[in-house]
């Protein structure tokens, strides 16, 4: 892929050219004046605005088309501040930054009327792991959003989705590292394939 300064000037309908879904995948963080604040100096933020712009862009022109989205962790972030959220800019002790440490996870409850319960197979209690620094709580999520899965020892939000679309699924934790959470979490990457495929047939069929 092309670094995101060289696809800023080209047409969003041009690098969307033959897509039939959305992955927004983990990354640096999202710039907080996306969300109407300054950054804060003690959250250790990394920041990539070209990212920013390039993701915001690409986000809007799915969601625009009712294309299948798929967001993990900055990419469910991403999500909310797109619908009008807020961040909390940073959560101390959700993720270890030593990379011979121990693996930091947590339990999370899947309401069993999500979509993503439906995906995966199964709603109710998993073990996940956590690598973000930041995140949101009801009172960051953005209105038109719904949460389905909470962090069960502080209640952060773990999963949203969109009311008003097919196919928009966030998570906060990593699914691909599948080593790290149950096995049935691979079950989300076959879905948004599966309604990639469904998407493009549809466009082609029009």
């Amino acid at each position: 892929m092309r670094h995101p300064e060289d696809q800023a000037n080209e047409p969003t309908s041009g690098l969307m050219r033959g897509v039939g879904g959305l992955l927004l995948s983990g990354g640096p963080d999202v710039h907080p004046s996306r969300y109407g604040q300054e950054p804060d100096p003690n959250a250790g933020l990394k920041l990539n605005t070209e990212l920013d712009e390039l993701e915001f862009r690409l986000l809007d022109y799915a969601l625009s088309a009712d294309m299948p989205v798929l967001a993990i962790c900055r990419g469910m972030q991403l999500l909310n501040v797109a619908f009008g959220g807020r961040l909390i800019q940073d959560l101390p002790g959700h993720r270890n930054d030593d990379p011979d440490g121990e693996r930091v996870s947590h339990q999370i409850y899947v309401a069993p009327g999500a979509k993503s319960a439906a995906i995966i197979g199964s709603a109710g209690f998993f073990r996940v792991n956590s690598y973000h620094h930041q995140g949101l709580n009801e009172a960051h999520r953005a209105p038109r959003l719904m949460s389905t899965a909470y962090n069960v020892d502080d209640g952060l939000v773990e999963g949203l989705e969109s009311p008003e679309h097919s196919w928009v699924i966030g998570l906060q934790c990593h699914p691909e590292r599948q080593d790290e959470v149950p096995r049935l979490f691979v079950n989300l990457f076959a879905g948004l394939h599966d309604r990639a495929e469904r998407f493009e047939a549809a466009l082609t069929a029009g």
